[in-house]
């Protein structure tokens, strides 16, 4: 193998790795001795050194591991700290809302009331961490049980869930409109 491609597939592997990965694997992978391999790792550490790049390779007894330089530090705190934007969809929001007010509460029973398939809305509601799994139902299959979090109080500025508005007629005609909107454009696709 070209020595640019076997650096560019060991920078491959061990970019997605993540971890540390032993010299004699990556050997294997572009097909040369581990001398050769220890050879292009040397020069690729070099080549990050000269160019000031923000990544280096560290080597852990016979294995190496893709790290980033510790002065970058201030930085990836900086993204890792900026909360994830969420964007929550009527659906979305009808979906929490739902499962706000009747937690705990089981898929089959928000897609009852939602008349729709919900599996798109929880999986963001999960990802957000507005929701969480409270446990199983006892009931033939065991559902899975969700319920908001303390994620979902501090989101939408309540205490508690006793804080929530009562949810009167007219919202739950609105929500039913809206579902049976979204079955139709389901229907109509």
């Amino acid at each position: 193998m070209e020595r640019t491609k076997a650096q560019a597939v060991i920078e491959a592997v061990l970019f997605t790795m993540g971890e540390s990965v032993e010299i004699n694997r990556l050997a294997e992978v572009i097909e040369e001795d581990v001398k050769t391999t220890k050879a292009i790792l040397q020069e690729m550490q070099e080549r990050y050194e000269q160019e000031d790049r923000g990544i280096f390779i560290t080597r852990l007894d016979d294995a190496v591991q893709l790290c980033t330089k510790a002065e970058m530090y201030e930085y990836l705190i900086r993204i890792a700290k900026t909360p994830k934007k969420m964007s929550l969809t009527d659906t979305v929001l009808e979906t929490l809302s739902i499962i706000a007010y009747k937690q705990p509460v089981t898929r089959v029973e928000i897609e009852k009331v939602r008349g729709v398939s919900c599996d798109h809305a929880i999986n963001k509601l999960l990802e957000y961490d507005l929701i969480t799994e409270l446990g199983r139902l006892d009931a033939p299959g065991r559902p899975l049980l969700f319920g908001t979090t303390e994620q979902f109080l501090r989101s939408f500025g309540v205490k508690s869930l006793e804080d929530l508005p009562e949810l009167g007629p007219v919202q739950l005609e609105e929500f039913k409109a809206q579902a049976e909107a979204e079955v139709q454009l389901q229907l109509d696709v």
